[in-house]
């Protein structure tokens, strides 16, 4: 199984990486009300089985790191089936669900084509897929974007595909200095989801003010 990088670090993660109304607003119109099973691929520590629980689905949520899924339980335990599990080998049958969410996963993640892959094969035949992730034009080893604020200085490196743990934009103090990330360019993570047999039915880059260029990007798939 892969590494758990978010063990040992879940509490801080919890309390400092909270979603915005923004984000949650474009979940919620994204993804739309159930019924329908649910899976949270990358639940981490369970902000979004809440709002997908709200929007009538039946939540299942996955995690590689039982560190997150301790805090997930204790947010969502009582209405949300939580498992340990490796996202590039889900263990659930064909057409399993009839949406799968997934948020901030393909910078945390070394084969993310694999996952959409997974992603694709538990997916019922006219499921949805709904990502929202790090914009990798504004956000990796190329850039430094402090809180997402100002204009991004853009450097070398933006085609350089990969993990890392040191870069220009990487603060010391915050969340990839203590667990890594991997850049993917913007057409690689696009494909990662046309190569799986996807339709991209809505794609946004939400910026909300003072910001003035997104550091995350959604989107919405069907088979």
């Amino acid at each position: 199984m892969p590494i758990a990088h978010y063990d040992g670090v879940a509490a801080w993660y919890d309390e400092h990486m909270v979603p915005g109304p923004d984000l949650v607003e474009v979940l919620r119109r994204l993804a739309g009300p159930g019924p329908g099973r649910c899976l949270d691929l990358g639940c981490g520590t369970g902000f979004h089985l809440v709002t997908l629980h709200e929007l009538g689905w039946t939540m299942t949520g996955l995690d590689l790191s039982e560190d997150q899924l301790r805090l997930a339980r204790s947010r969502a335990g009582e209405f949300a089936e939580l498992l340990q599990g490796d996202a590039t080998d889900l263990p659930f049958a064909d057409g399993s669900f009839d949406l799968v969410f997934s948020a901030f996963t393909h910078t945390d993640v070394d084969d993310f084509e694999t996952v959409v892959a997974e992603t694709v094969r538990v997916l019922a035949p006219a499921g949805r897929v709904v990502y929202a992730g790090p914009h990798p034009c504004f956000v990796g080893p190329h850039s430094r974007f402090v809180a997402a604020m100002g204009i991004p200085e853009l450097y070398r490196g933006y085609n350089e595909r990969g993990r890392y743990t040191d870069a220009i934009g990487i603060s010391p103090t915050g969340l990839r200095a203590r667990v890594g990330a991997v850049h993917l360019p913007l057409g690689d993570l696009v494909r990662a989801f046309l190569h799986a047999g996807l339709r991209i039915e809505a794609f946004e880059e939400p910026v909300c003010p003072p910001r003035e260029y997104p550091h995350w990007l959604a989107l919405r798939a069907a088979r």
